[in-house]
């Protein structure tokens, strides 16, 4: 059975604080509930996107924050990976039903 991950990237754009202008920031949360700005790494989403695509995660679907029209927008990007899991260790003996030949 396929056990996953998810994540979430955030893009916020909002009036600039000081300035004239918008500002677009991007946000990701981990599976591990850790949350890292990452709008130093690039400035779209697809550059994103495709950073998250080349650690092996795919995008699940993508949602806008409706209540939020006008002078701000919120896009989440829900994304989702396989965790590995490890092989089921066999039992020596071959298990039950087998039986040893005495000596």
């Amino acid at each position: 059975m396929t056990m996953w991950e998810y994540a979430l990237l955030i893009r916020r754009r909002a009036a600039a604080i000081g300035a004239a202008g918008w500002e677009v920031t991007f946000h990701w949360y981990g599976p591990d509930g850790s949350m890292l700005d990452v709008t130093p790494l690039g400035d779209t989403a697809l550059t994103h996107l495709n950073n998250a695509g080349r650690e092996g995660w795919d995008l699940v679907s993508v949602s806008e924050d409706p209540s939020m029209e006008g002078i701000n927008e919120l896009h989440r990007y829900h994304l989702k990976r396989p965790i590995a899991v490890p092989a089921q260790r066999q039992r020596l003996g071959g298990g039950r039903g087998v039986r040893r030949p005495r000596e």
